[in-house]
C-alpha cells in the first residue's frame, strides 16, 4: 500500500521519536490547520492522551483581533499550565508533517519559556 507524502513524513518523524522515547517523557503531538492549533501529550506506553489544548476551546477566541500567531502563544500558554498542574514537565516534541517554522517554532519556544523540557 501507497502512503501520502504527508503520512509518510508524519511516520517518519514519530518513528525517530519513538525510537528514543524513555518510560520518564511523554510525546507532544502539534497539530495545526490554516485558522486553528492544537496540541497534545500522550502516553504511548499506555496509549492515551493525558492533556490537550486547543484553540477551539471556548473563550480563547473572545478577541477577533488576535492573530494566528498570538493565538498559538495562547494554546501554549494553557498547555504549559495543564502541564505543571500534572506535574510533567520533560517531553518529546512531535512536530508531525509540519516544519519548525512559524507558528510550530513559536509554539515550542512559548512552551520552553513557561518551563517545558524538550
Amino acid at each position: 500500500m501507497k502512503l501520502s507524502t504527508s503520512k509518510r513524513k508524519s511516520f517518519r518523524v514519530r518513528n525517530k521519536l519513538k525510537k528514543v522515547a524513555s518510560q520518564g517523557r511523554f510525546r507532544l503531538s502539534i497539530d495545526r490547520s490554516s485558522k486553528n492549533i492544537s496540541a497534545q501529550i500522550i502516553d504511548d506506553s499506555n496509549s492515551k492522551t493525558l492533556i490537550s489544548a486547543s484553540s477551539i476551546e471556548k473563550g480563547l477566541k473572545k478577541d477577533t483581533n488576535v492573530n494566528k500567531t498570538e493565538l498559538s502563544k495562547i494554546v501554549a500558554e494553557k498547555l504549559a499550565k495543564k502541564a505543571q498542574e500534572k506535574k510533567i514537565t520533560k517531553v518529546y516534541f512531535d512536530r508531525g508533517i509540519y516544519k519548525y517554522h512559524g507558528r510550530i517554532k513559536i509554539f515550542a519556544e512559548t512552551l520552553r519559556k513557561n518551563g517545558m523540557e524538550f
